[in-house]
């Protein structure tokens, strides 16, 4: 596969970033029982010693990834909003501007909970606010105008995904700028996505490419998969299974 090849060419300098939530985590009803596949751990942490960067760029947030992946990666969390720091303690930050932002996630968040109909689950993220209507997919209108009204009033700004709509600050972070932040000096750049939330980092990569960078960009295929996002992709891969058996080969190709 074009993966294996590309990031096999010089692995010092070769750059493997993921999704966490449909690459490395099958899709769930309830976001909370979400977990990567324990086969896609181990990969990528054997991957983080041969390679010269490996990370996780998600829409979660960064304690939960570290409590998933633990060290040794470099975890990105809430688009870019957190990250978890190299100081092997698990130690989250989060950009300035974001924090005075809390409350009214808060405030929002509460609301979300108490005016949720039947089948909605609401999951508070600290710095934004997901509303998941997977299961009761009849009160896709309820989310789409709760979010609306949500944003006229806070100034929150919404952000469509896979069954779900998600407040966030109005801060121009976005997968793109987290995977910018993190590909600088790499002679090649893998990324792993699946929904829409994905494009920024794919943009990211054809301007990569444009200046000589060799990329990849792989996309995880499902019933649910936009069709821009399918367009985006170099690679279509099958699910987090064989996700986790392409990330297993590729570290066994590496020793």
């Amino acid at each position: 596969m074009d993966l294996l090849a590309t990031l096999r060419a010089d692995p010092a300098r070769a750059c493997l970033l993921c999704d966490c939530a449909g690459p490395l985590a099958p899709i769930v009803d309830d976001p909370a029982s979400a977990a990567p596949l324990p086969a896609s751990v181990a990969a990528l942490h054997r991957l983080a010693g041969r390679l010269g960067r490996v990370g996780v760029v998600s829409g979660r947030p960064a304690a939960w990834l570290h409590e998933r992946f633990g060290d040794g990666l470099v975890l990105s969390g809430l688009y870019g909003l957190e990250r978890v720091t190299d100081d092997g303690e698990g130690t989250v930050v989060e950009l300035a501007e974001a924090a005075p932002w809390r409350p009214v996630v808060a405030e929002v968040a509460e609301r979300a909970d108490e005016g949720a109909p039947p089948g909605v689950v609401i999951e508070r993220k600290g710095l934004s606010v997901t509303l998941h209507f997977r299961t009761a997919p009849d009160q896709r209108r309820w989310a789409e105008a709760f979010a609306a009204e949500a944003a006229s009033e806070t100034g929150l700004e919404p952000h469509g995904a896979k069954a779900s709509i998600e407040l966030r600050p109005p801060i121009r972070v976005d997968k793109g700028t987290a995977v910018r932040h993190l590909v600088g000096g790499y002679t090649a750049v893998a990324y792993l996505g699946d929904d829409a939330g994905d494009l920024p980092a794919f943009v990211v990569l054809d301007e990569l490419a444009a200046q000589g960078v060799a990329t990849v960009k792989l996309v995880v295929d499902s019933a649910e998969l936009a069709e821009e996002v399918r367009a985006a992709a170099d690679v279509l891969v099958g699910g987090p299974e064989e996700v986790a058996d392409l990330l297993s080969e590729l570290a066994a190709s590496l020793r």
